[in-house]
């Protein structure tokens, strides 16, 4: 039998939660952005989310500072961009972005390598006429002006920029020499595909080894051979994992031409500043870049030495410009980037190449659309889905509890309250967005909490079947209910929490939501559930039989004492 309580302050406990929920709706009101608009998921507002793979030339797993860094440019790419409700996450050796509309694309570009070298033409074919002549041995032509695209790759800056420092390298910059000389050694020949057997990494490791070894030759014979096999319509293995102290052959970024292009003579960690322009002589495009002292003085001599020449810029093994050389630019002077841009792109591209290279190369292993319509159905889905159980909770209450269902409801009520505005300053502070599999979880808390309710007026019931009446049983049920509350508590958020450390993506907005609610649970009952019955315990009104619903255990009650009783007097008998 469990003692009393002694003296209670129900009021006290109102207090307390009140006060929790001003606070709480005191920060969403008057902190951050002011919005009491909880962070939506793209399932539920529409939008993409995109999976990329971390690719390492020799198939290990990717270092998390590696992915760190990578999380944290690709961060500033998205605030250069200017789109907002974007998000990156690192999930295990993946990277996930979220980017809020229909356009794909957009996401993707974020996580574009954006390794960039500059490196001299020394041949060029157009794909049409290489496939045309396949029978024959392809001979790659000396480096030409090309007739459709023969921009000036220099164009005098206003004034002098201030260098922009990049927050982490992504590589060792290679020392930039007027005049590099190749390696003299030959590669071995190109690798067989990796056998059914072989594991991802392996498979993308010997892509790449394979793709080096052929395209990265010094072998003039083997170069001959990269030209005429490479096909620039499929994806390239050797994406933003090209040595750039080696020899090239890359396709041009629309495909229609393939360059054979000497070692690098700047790297792209050489850039200060990028942007993009519109140049109105020429009615196109372009991306004004600045280098670096040393990145200026290299292309200084460069274009000084190599008038008529070709100049290829690469990004992420491709070809975007291979302007000729029409004069020497001067050290510090600006020089442009130029192709088939549109307003669009150009700005991606400068934004990418001002912030710097990833670390990492990576492919996109999973890209998920949502529309905004799609999005709205789902979330009124969820919302009918909340209400539905709420009201069936609540329905249940009233029928089996009578008047002590309306205390149910409205603990259920203010709980909603509270989670509603921890939900808005979570999505503010640490970015948790609420998608579908977190709407199930609170959800699925709406029966967790009817369920301590349960709890602790069935311990309510036990006491008045040993014949006390609803005042005295209130506190001695409520002694005997709060460590089983507390006891089920425990184990549901002990399985949220490691449900969340387990799962990755959506799992883990649903584990986490759950473990919320389980916390929730324990404050609500402890400070709402519990006085309001104690309150309603003193009152003449709420211990009426025909309003608690409690008459019929307090006949059992009485049926009770009238046995014990007649068995009392058969004994003496």
């Amino acid at each position: 039998m469990a003692p009393s309580t002694g003296t209670v302050h129900p009021v006290r406990y109102l207090a307390l939660f009140g006060v929790l929920v001003v606070a709480l709706y005191a920060l969403v009101f008057f902190t951050g952005d002011k919005s009491a608009t909880p962070k939506l998921g793209i399932d539920l507002q529409g939008g993409t989310r995109v999976t990329l793979t971390a690719r390492t030339p020799d198939g290990s797993a990717p270092s998390q500072d590696s992915l760190k860094q990578a999380q944290e440019i690709i961060e500033t790419r998205v605030n250069g961009l200017g789109v907002s409700g974007s998000e990156v996450v690192v999930d295990g050796d993946n990277l996930v972005i979220t980017v809020p509309g229909d356009d794909s694309a957009q996401a993707r570009s974020l996580g574009q390598t954006a390794r960039l070298y500059i490196r001299p033409v020394t041949g060029s074919i157009d794909v049409a006429t290489r496939d045309a002549n396949r029978t024959a041995t392809p001979e790659v032509p000396a480096a030409e002006t090309p007739a459709t695209d023969a921009p000036a790759p220099e164009a005098p800056a206003d004034g002098t920029q201030t260098p922009q420092n990049r927050p982490f390298l992504a590589q060792d910059p290679t020392t930039p020499e007027a005049t590099p000389a190749p390696e003299t050694t030959t590669p071995a020949p190109p690798v067989d595909a990796p056998s059914d057997g072989t594991d991802e990494g392996d498979a993308a490791a010997a892509e790449i080894a394979a793709a080096r070894a052929l395209r990265q030759s010094s072998d003039p014979t083997v170069q001959q051979q990269a030209v005429a096999n490479l096909d620039c319509s499929v994806a390239d293995p050797l994406r933003g994992n090209d040595d750039p102290t080696l020899p090239l052959v890359a396709c041009s970024q629309d495909g229609l031409n393939i360059y054979l292009l000497g070692p690098s003579i700047i790297d792209g960690q050489e850039i200060a500043d990028a942007s993009s322009v519109f140049n109105s002589q020429q009615s196109r495009h372009e991306i004004s870049l600045s280098f670096k002292t040393t990145g200026s003085n290299t292309w200084a001599e460069f274009t000084s030495a190599n008038i008529g020449k070709q100049a290829a810029f690469t990004l992420d093994s491709k070809v975007v410009s291979a302007p000729t050389i029409q004069g020497a630019t001067p050290a510090g002077s600006a020089t442009s980037i130029t192709g088939s841009f549109t307003a669009e792109s150009a700005k991606e591209l400068a934004n990418t190449l001002k912030y710097g290279s990833l670390p990492l190369s990576f492919a996109a292993s999973e890209a998920e659309t949502v529309s905004a319509t799609l999005g709205l159905a789902s979330l009124q889905a969820a919302l009918i889905a909340g209400a539905v159980g709420l009201v069936l909770v609540l329905l249940y209450c009233l029928v089996y509890y009578r008047m002590l269902g309306v205390l149910t409801a409205l603990s259920l009520i203010l709980s909603g309250v509270m989670v509603y505005a921890i939900m808005v300053l979570l999505g503010r502070y640490i970015g948790f967005t609420l998608d579908l599999a977190g709407m199930a979880g609170l959800i699925i808390g709406i029966g967790m909490t009817a369920d301590s309710f349960v709890v602790f007026f069935e311990r309510i019931k036990d006491e008045m079947r040993e014949g006390r009446s609803f005042r005295s049983a209130v506190p001695r049920g409520w002694a005997r209910a709060r460590r089983t509350i507390l006891s089920g508590n425990a184990v549901s958020f002990i399985a949220a929490a490691v449900l969340y450390v387990l799962a990755v993506g959506q799992v883990r907005g649903f584990a986490f939501t759950l473990g919320l609610t389980t916390i929730l649970d324990v404050i609500v009952v402890f400070l709402v559930t519990w006085p309001l019955v104690s309150m309603a315990s003193r009152s003449a009104f709420w211990s009426k039989p025909s309003v608690n619903g409690l008459g019929a255990v307090q006949e059992v009650a009485r049926e009770r004492k009238v046995a014990a009783a007649a068995s009392a007097k058969e004994t003496r008998a």
